[in-house]
């Protein structure tokens, strides 16, 4: 069975902004504060996650054409728990999709290279959002992704979007077999949610996760 997490500390979104989108990391914002990722191959639902946790529904750009998110997307976002009088202030970040758009190899080169110096090089990069399509069987290129990271050392969660567009008990199936994969080669499986932009599944659940992160980072 997957490790889902469903007891976290309650967090609440007081503000979320956009800030700047740059084409390296090293032109990204300061590294004063946590900072969540998220990354998917393109279509799976990336903007519209965001903007549901957020509780903005235009923070971040949607589009049915994939591969409209090109460069690194900084956010600031402001969150309250019940443990802290003060608001926590941490940046989200949008990046392109891994499994890119239609476009020439000189820009999925470019692209591939933006992410992985991101990825590797952003000191204050706390966890990795990594998105995998609920509707649809173990992608291979997801499990080279999640490797990819593994070898990397980079602490990230598994996040399955679109849930209420599949039919009852096809998530978890899908879930299970893509984590079954992993176990062939992973001691310890990374935490895993469920959700939906639609009806804001798991929602709670992500931005628990995201609070107990900060909590521990003090």
């Amino acid at each position: 069975m997957f490790r889902l997490l469903l007891s976290c500390a309650p967090m609440e979104i007081r503000s979320a902004e956009y800030i700047i989108s740059q084409p390296s990391y090293d032109k990204c914002p300061k590294a004063d504060r946590p900072e969540y990722a998220f990354i998917g191959r393109s279509n799976v639902g990336k903007s519209s996650l965001i903007n549901m946790l957020c509780n903005k529904t235009h923070l971040a750009k949607t589009s049915a054409t994939p591969g409209k998110t090109q460069l690194i997307n900084h956010f600031d976002i402001a969150s309250k728990d019940t443990k802290n009088a003060k608001p926590v202030k941490w940046y989200l970040v949008d990046l392109p999709g891994y499994g890119y758009a239609t476009v020439s190899k000189k820009t999925k080169k470019s692209w591939g290279k933006m992410i992985e110096d991101y990825l590797r090089k952003r000191e204050n990069l706390t966890n990795v959002f990594i998105l995998i399509d609920s509707r649809h069987e173990p992608q291979a290129i997801d499990i080279e992704f999640v490797n990819q990271l593994g070898e990397w050392q980079i602490p990230f969660a598994i996040v399955f979007t679109k849930s209420d567009k599949n039919k009852p008990g096809r998530t978890e199936r899908h879930v299970n077999l893509f984590t079954d994969i992993l176990k062939q080669t992973w001691a310890q499986l990374p935490s895993v949610f469920i959700t939906s932009a639609i009806d804001k599944t798991g929602r709670k659940e992500m931005l628990g996760f995201i609070s107990t992160i900060n909590a521990g980072l003090k």
